[in-house]
């Protein structure tokens, strides 16, 4: 064996985060899968440059986000009481780095068996997540494709994400 050779690369298989839902979800927000600031933390959308919360905040200005170390429980709460649902369309992949474009072996989260009596649509934060619109479609329900707020999404000013982020809530009678 040639001591200064390389080992091989081995993928570790990521497992992703459990959902943000209740049966009150009215719009399910579908990501790709979490960067790895969000599955270090095990919090959707950690990294302090996506602006996922930011948007939100933005959309319900009057009903301020709990802020602070151990705000992320109280995030969620928020978040459900604004009758949205958080989730990803992959629940395991292999991928080194946050990019979208880096992932392989996704394997798929089943959308359709988190049994959401209110849902009335199907949001999809960014292009990879949208890909799997065809799936998303069978339950019935609008789907759409919203700009990713993900910081790699430099093409779209904050205030066009917002407006069409805004949009769709709106359209489902969330403001």
């Amino acid at each position: 064996m040639n001591p200064s050779a390389a080992p091989a690369a081995v993928s570790t298989l990521l497992t992703g985060l459990a959902p943000i839902v209740s049966p009150s979800t009215v719009v399910l927000i579908l990501g790709s899968f979490p960067g790895v600031k969000s599955l270090a933390q095990q919090q959707y959308y950690a990294h302090p440059q996506n602006q996922f919360w930011k948007i939100l905040q933005a959309v319900w200005p009057e009903k301020p986000l709990p802020s602070g170390a151990d705000s992320y429980g109280k995030r969620c709460g928020w978040l459900l009481d604004r009758g949205l649902g958080v989730w990803d369309v992959y629940g395991a992949c292999e991928r080194e780095g946050s990019l979208d474009s880096a992932i392989r072996a996704p394997v798929a989260n089943d959308i359709a068996g988190l049994h959401l009596p209110r849902l009335a649509a199907i949001a999809h934060n960014g292009g990879e997540s949208f890909k799997h619109a065809r799936h998303t479609r069978t339950l019935g329900v609008p789907v759409y494709q919203l700009p990713s707020t993900s910081p790699a999404n430099a093409s779209w000013s904050f205030e066009r994400k917002l407006a069409a982020w805004r949009e769709v809530f709106v359209a489902h009678h969330l403001l």
